[in-house]
C-alpha cells in the first residue's frame, strides 16, 4: 500500500527568494534568519531560510553584518534595483551585447522609450516616487 499523502505545490523559480526579500523588506530594519522565518509564517525551516539568504547573498541581493554570534539581514537594493540587477546579468550573459539592447529599445512602449531617454539624458536624477530609506536598529539572535 503507497502512502497517498498530499504534497504541498512545488513553488516557482524564485518565488521563495521573493518572499524572502519581501519578508526583509517589510520589517522594520535589519532582521535575523528567526525572524525572517517568523514573517513567513513558520512554514520554512531555519536553515532553509538561511540557505536562501545566503543564496541572496552571493548574488548581491542582500547584506549582512555581524552582531554577536549573529547576522542580521537587510535587502541590497528595493524590487527596482533587484530587476535591474537581473537584467544586467542576462546583458551580461549575451555575446552581441549592441543587438540586445537594440531589440530591448524597439520593444518599448512610446511611453517607457521616452522615460528610458530622460533617464539617460540624467543619469544622477533620482527616480520620481522613490522615498529615502530610513536607517534602523538592527535586532540580533544566535544563528547557529
Amino acid at each position: 500500500m503507497t502512502d497517498r499523502r498530499q504534497r504541498p505545490p512545488r513553488r516557482g523559480q524564485g518565488e521563495l527568494e521573493a518572499q524572502i526579500l519581501s519578508a526583509l523588506r517589510t520589517a522594520e530594519g535589519p532582521a535575523t534568519a528567526g525572524r525572517v522565518q517568523e514573517r513567513l509564517g513558520g512554514d520554512l525551516a531555519y536553515t532553509t531560510v538561511i540557505t536562501i539568504l545566503t543564496r541572496l547573498l552571493a548574488k548581491g541581493a542582500v547584506t549582512r553584518e555581524r552582531i554577536g554570534r549573529s547576522f542580521v539581514w537587510t535587502p541590497a537594493s528595493d524590487e527596482a534595483g533587484l530587476a535591474a540587477r537581473r537584467m544586467r546579468r542576462v546583458l551580461d550573459g549575451e555575446r552581441d551585447r549592441e543587438a540586445v539592447l537594440a531589440s530591448f529599445v524597439t520593444s518599448l512602449e512610446p511611453d517607457d522609450e521616452r522615460l528610458l531617454r530622460e533617464l539617460l539624458a540624467h543619469p544622477d536624477a533620482e527616480p520620481a516616487g522613490e522615498p529615502a530609506a530610513e536607517p534602523a536598529h538592527p535586532e540580533a539572535e544566535r544563528e547557529d
